[in-house]
Parts: structure tokens; C-alpha cells; sequence
């Protein structure tokens, strides 16, 4: 292993957006007890949301009118200025509009004082009474929610749409078989009975495995093929050939990223003579919000099964489906050998324990100071994520990795198959259990950007990426690299659900993205105008369990917004009702 000439540390895209909720479409005055006007000079700056209401059947943005003539559940936005929203219970009647009762503690929220004509909702045991809202929920990702009109009927009550779902499904692959070849032909075959991928995805190539690797030439004839005849919505690929597993031209690309990104040297390091370490292109694919890649970002992410015998690949395969939805709550080793060279990823592992506690078990392991005996954990169950830097990794026929684990080591020649030129391949994983992995075919040196990214991994398969997904998105510079496992794996399946459930939206999923907006939006009839009626912020290792107000009766759509497939920073329609 090189070392590279400058220090590796990949970039993590990520992106904050705020939202300024403006006191004219949003405020609502109120007070526990009943409705009445604020003090002057009172500013709301962060208005607490539980068991909050408004009682009037007029939007807030109007003029309060007379006593309410019936009970409507409003909710109380965050950072309302100039307002007086005090969170309190909920009422059926309220003073007269010009009675005072909210008043601006210094300093501190807003104090109510008691109404006259008040009865609160507890007291009657009226239906209405709810637990919480603007997307709380235990456990959920953070959440505010206003804007919502009260009035009754219409269609923008009985609006939903559906939420995008994470992680690839059998009928969005491809199964790749090297017609003529027993091995493929078998091992397809075993593949779509044990995933269900529909026959039409099946496609069988001209292809020569006697070699370990494909000139330029020959692998532009197999893509051209493959490209052709491939069925529209297939979105990824597996290669079910033991051999070839690189292209070979002025340098050298795994044949995942080769047939994923196209042969180019941009991707691999041409003049290695010259240039002995260098970076190479970035992947579209890395970090990315892309659900459907081939719609989005016009590649198709490919993997090859890495199963010399169909013994093995049965037991690969049944790994992977045997970890769908199993939902395992770790074990993750992360560790710093003693190689220095191999060991560059350590400052990505170091904070991840802290940062998934309560969600996932890592555990990190700083052994730079240490004998080299001691640089491979030993004995350890429950394994789902191995990242760690050693030529050879000792210890793995004493380790017991859960369905669906996640393993791969910072080396040179891991994707050299099936020799690895004298260090560990990459199959020495899958045959100690592990359902995925990822080494490079060619001296990378060792620049981070080329291995995956564990902060990226994890995060990605935790919200609902496949196995084949997570390594794509993690790896930024993966044009030297060789990604093989089953491809399907998916321990976290993302359920998205978006219902009408006691007069709210109650919005269920996995897959916001940590530290990302996301809004659910509505417009009126004519207007191209998108009012906000909630908004959610993705927070790591929790499952958003949201609240949402119902938009106003006129409203004749509502739509979901978060980061872009393709630029996280930016906002991008999601889903959308009809």
C-alpha cells in the first residue's frame, strides 16, 4: 500500500436549510383557557407544541371574530413572532375578543391567566383531546407544524400522496449470466427463484470466463449488449460470473464500476509510471439521495455475487434474504490498526459510536499504539459492520457475522481475484460470512476516497439502502474498486406510510436524511403558490413518526420536499399528490 501524497479524508456532503415561518400566515393567538389578544410588545420565540389549539373555525391568518361556535384543533409553529401562542389544553370557548390574557414573562415563555367562559377539552371528554403535535411522536426525527386551516369538508382534507421508499426491489434488478458457463447459468438460476426477480430481467451475455480480466475492447462489446437489451426499469446489475472480474487498458477498473460508470480513465490512474498516486473521478452516486439511480443519475450500480462454487453462492444468497428486515441492532467493529498506512480511516470511525448510541452497537478500536497480534478482533458474535486496514485480517474463521453484514479492509489488491496478488480478497469475507464487500483492482494508494466511507455505509443501510446501494454511496472515488456480495440485502427496510389518522397526517419513515429538511407543502386551486404545514428535520438512528395539520378544504394539492437524488443541498420535490 502507497501511501497517497496529500492526506485522504473524503467529504461529507451534507446540507442545512432553514425555515423562517412568517407570523402572517401562521400566527395564532391564544391562550390556555381560550383565545385572546397578546400584550404589546411580546415576541413568541419558540412556541412549545404539545397540547396546543386555537379555538376558531377561521384560519389564523384572518381577524379573530366572536366566540368560537365549535372546537378545531389548530397547531402552533415554531419561532412565531409577535404572536402570544401559549401552549396549554384544549378549550371549547373563549373571552370575548380585547380581553388581555396572555402577558410576556421576562425573559422566559408566555404566562396565561384564566378566561372566563373556559371549559377545557379534559374536563369533557371530548374526542378531540390528542397527545401531542407538529411531529412529535417517540423516537421521531424533529418536527414543526402550522399553517393548517380549520375549516371542515373539501377535497384538501382527504389529500395524500405516497412517500418514496428506500432500497432497491428484485424487479429493479438485473441478473447477469455468462451463457454457456454452468456456474452462471446456475447460480442465475438460483438467484431469481431465491428473489423473485422476474424472468424478463434475466439476461444471458456472450462472455469468456477463462480470464481473470476483460480487455477494453471486449468489455465495450459485453456493456453495448447488456445496455441494449436491458428492460426499462431495471435500475441496478449482478454479475453471477466467478471470472473476469477487472477491465485492463492504460489502467485498470473492477468490473462493477466499469459496468456501472463506463470504461474511462478518468476513473482509474492511466499513468501510474508518472504519477505513481492520484486521485480519480468522483462517483454521481456517492453520498447521494438517488432512489431509482438509472432515472435519476442515468447509471445502473452493479455487483458481482463472488461465489466460486454454487454451494457457496446459495449460501451467500440465503444470507442475503435471511437478513431482510431483521432490523439487528449492531454489533459494528471499526478499528485503527497498528498499520499506519491502511489504518487513514480512523478518523471517521472514531466518532461513530457516540454519534448511533441507542440505535446501533459500534464499537471502535484505536490499536495504532499496539502490537500487530492484537490489530484483529477475535471471538466476536453479532457482527454486522468489519471496517478496519491490515493487508490480511486474521481472526475472521473465529468470528460470527450476522446476515447481511457489511466487511472490507483498506488494502491494495483485495479486488485482485481470485489471488488478491499475496493479500487478502475480497471473497475471503464472504467465505467467513460476511454478505458484501469492496477492494480495488489496481494500486489505489491510500487515499480514503477510495474505500467506503463507514460514517457513509452505515447511514445509508441503516435508512433503508440494500447492500448493493449502501457500498455504491459510499464510496467516493470507486473506479479502481470491485463491490461483490447479494446485491438485495436489506436489514432495514424502509415501510413509508402517509394516512389521515384522527383529523392529522400522520407520516411514517426511516429514510430522512440526518440533518436535512424535508416539508410537506400544499397549493389552492389556481395558484402556483406552496404554503408549508409542516416541517421535519432528519435526525440519525431515529424513525420520523411525524404530525402534520391538515391542509385548508381549498387546497387541491400537497407534496413532500427533501434534498435532491443528485444535490443534497438542495430541495427537491419528493412525491406529490395527483
Amino acid at each position: 500500500m502507497k501511501p497517497a501524497s496529500r492526506e485522504a479524508a473524503a467529504t461529507v456532503i451534507s446540507s442545512s436549510m432553514a425555515v423562517r415561518w412568517g407570523a402572517n400566515k401562521t400566527a395564532t393567538k391564544g391562550c390556555l383557557g381560550g383565545r385572546c389578544d397578546c400584550l404589546r410588545g411580546y415576541e413568541a420565540t419558540g412556541c412549545v407544541c404539545r397540547l396546543s389549539c386555537l379555538l376558531t373555525t377561521r384560519p389564523a391568518v384572518r381577524d379573530l371574530g366572536p366566540e368560537p361556535r365549535r372546537v378545531v384543533a389548530m397547531y402552533c409553529p415554531a419561532a412565531v413572532q409577535n404572536t402570544g401562542v401559549c401552549p396549554g389544553s384544549r378549550c371549547i370557548a373563549a373571552p370575548n375578543r380585547g380581553e388581555s390574557g396572555c402577558r410576556g414573562a421576562s425573559g422566559g415563555a408566555p404566562q396565561c391567566r384564566p378566561m372566563r367562559l373556559a371549559i377545557c377539552l379534559f374536563s369533557l371528554g371530548l374526542p378531540l383531546l390528542m397527545s401531542g403535535c407538529g411531529g412529535g411522536g417517540g423516537g421521531s426525527a424533529s418536527g414543526t407544524a402550522g399553517g393548517g386551516s380549520t375549516d371542515a369538508g373539501g377535497i384538501g382534507q382527504t389529500l395524500t400522496l405516497s412517500l418514496p421508499t428506500n432500497g432497491l426491489a428484485p424487479a429493479d434488478l438485473a441478473v447477469l449470466v455468462a451463457e454457456g458457463d454452468p456456474l452462471s447459468e446456475a447460480v442465475g438460476a438460483a438467484y431469481l427463484a431465491a428473489r423473485g426477480v422476474p424472468a424478463a430481467n434475466l439476461i444471458k451475455v456472450k462472455l469468456g470466463t477463462a480470464s481473470d480480466s476483460l480487455s477494453v475492447a471486449e468489455f465495450a462489446a459485453l456493456k453495448a449488449d447488456v445496455d441494449a437489451r436491458l428492460p426499462a426499469g431495471v435500475q441496478a446489475t449482478l454479475l453471477t460470473w466467478a471470472r473476469p472480474s477487472r477491465v485492463v487498458g492504460a489502467c485498470s477498473m473492477g468490473i462493477t464500476s466499469a459496468m456501472t460508470l463506463g470504461f474511462d480513465t478518468r476513473y482509474c490512474n492511466p499513468t501510474p509510471a508518472s504519477t505513481p498516486c492520484a486521485t480519480t473521478a468522483a462517483s454521481p452516486l456517492y453520498d447521494s439521495e438517488a432512489r431509482r439511480p438509472q432515472a435519476e443519475l442515468q447509471l445502473r450500480p452493479s455487483m458481482l455475487l463472488g461465489a466460486s462454487s454454487l454451494a457457496a453462492a446459495q449460501a451467500l444468497i440465503g444470507r442475503g434474504v435471511a437478513a431482510d428486515g431483521t432490523q439487528p441492532s449492531g454489533d459494528g467493529w471499526l478499528v485503527r490498526t497498528s498499520d499506519t498506512l491502511r489504518a487513514v480511516r480512523w478518523t471517521d470511525f472514531a466518532p461513530l459510536p457516540a454519534a448511533w448510541r441507542g440505535a446501533l452497537a459500534l464499537n471502535y478500536v484505536d490499536n495504532s499504539s499496539g502490537s500487530s497480534a492484537a490489530d484483529a478482533p477475535a471471538g466476536k458474535a453479532g457482527v454486522l459492520f468489519y471496517q478496519t486496514g491490515l493487508a490480511s485480517v486474521a481472526n475472521l474463521s473465529t468470528l460470527q457475522f450476522r446476515p447481511g453484514a457489511l466487511a472490507d479492509t483498506l488494502t491494495s489488491f483485495g479486488g485482485v481475484l481470485p489471488t488478491a496478488l499475496g493479500q487478502m480478497p475480497i471473497t475471503a469475507w464472504l467465505d467467513a460470512g460476511a454478505t458484501a464487500s469492496y477492494g480495488t483492482v489496481e494500486e489505489p494508494c491510500n487515499f480514503a476516497e477510495k474505500f467506503s466511507r463507514a460514517s457513509v455505509l452505515i447511514d445509508q443501510y441503516w435508512r433503508g439502502a440494500t447492500a448493493l446501494e449502501a457500498y455504491w454511496k459510499a464510496v467516493q472515488q470507486p473506479g479502481q474498486g470491485l463491490i461483490v456480495g447479494e446485491p438485495l440485502a436489506r436489514p432495514f427496510p424502509d415501510n413509508p406510510s402517509f394516512a389521515i389518522v384522527n383529523g392529522e397526517y400522520q407520516i411514517k419513515t426511516r429514510s430522512l436524511r440526518p440533518g436535512s429538511l424535508y416539508r410537506l407543502q400544499y397549493r389552492r386551486s389556481g395558484s402556483s403558490d406552496w404554503t408549508t404545514l409542516a416541517t421535519f428535520t432528519g435526525v440519525r438512528g431515529q424513525v420520523l413518526d411525524g404530525r402534520s395539520p391538515l391542509p385548508p378544504a381549498a387546497a387541491v394539492q400537497i407534496r413532500w420536499q427533501g434534498p435532491c437524488p443528485a444535490d443534497v443541498a438542495s430541495s427537491c420535490t419528493l412525491a406529490q399528490s395527483p
